[in-house]
């Protein structure tokens, strides 16, 4: 896998491969990063379910001011790290924890979030509510959803952008209550 835009484009991803990982795939990413690439420079960004750091990654190479990966598998968390120092990118960090958890117990806003998590698991929903319920997303944030068709639209947001790529349903959701 490789990074397709910004100042590490060609640069390739280390992916370690487990049973729950899905990358989100090129052109799925590329349709992404066109729609959210008026909104990037200097963006604050979370990588919820970040699995291989392909989003996160490509969003830092294309001018995210800080990106901020959740994983919870530790071999993931370790070769994420890994590829954060291979990078030398000072504005990745990368922790391992459930996402739930994490978006309860923290005190951080983002511009931009990403949700994929592991299909078929329901947690768009809870993901989304707890965003925000915590004020994890400033106003006029956007969060990319990426499920399996067809996707739960979660209740009192926006769909901005969506497409499809395969069986994968891609959104880029806002709401109104957002700050």
């Amino acid at each position: 896998m490789r990074i397709i835009g910004g100042k590490w484009r060609g640069r390739k991803i280390t992916v370690i491969e487990t049973e729950l990982l899905r990358p989100t795939p090129d052109r799925a990413r590329e349709t992404l990063f066109n729609w959210l690439q008026p909104y990037l420079p200097g963006a604050r960004c979370l990588d919820l379910f970040a699995g291989t750091g392909a989003l996160g990654f490509e969003a830092a190479s294309r001018g995210a001011g800080q990106v901020i990966m959740i994983e919870r598998d530790g071999r993931l968390i370790n070769q994420l790290r890994e590829q954060i120092l291979l990078f030398r990118a000072k504005n990745i960090t990368a922790e391992q924890g459930e996402a739930l958890a994490w978006l309860q117990a923290t005190r951080k806003s983002f511009d931009i979030v990403f949700l994929d998590p592991p299909f078929g698991q329901g947690l768009i929903p809870g993901c989304c509510d707890l965003l925000i319920k915590q004020g994890c997303l400033h106003r006029g944030g956007m969060v990319y959803v990426e499920s399996e068709r067809p996707a739960p639209q979660p209740g009192g947001w926006s769909i901005k952008k969506q497409t499809t790529a395969g069986q994968v349903q891609c959104m880029l959701l806002t709401t109104e209550s957002a700050d």
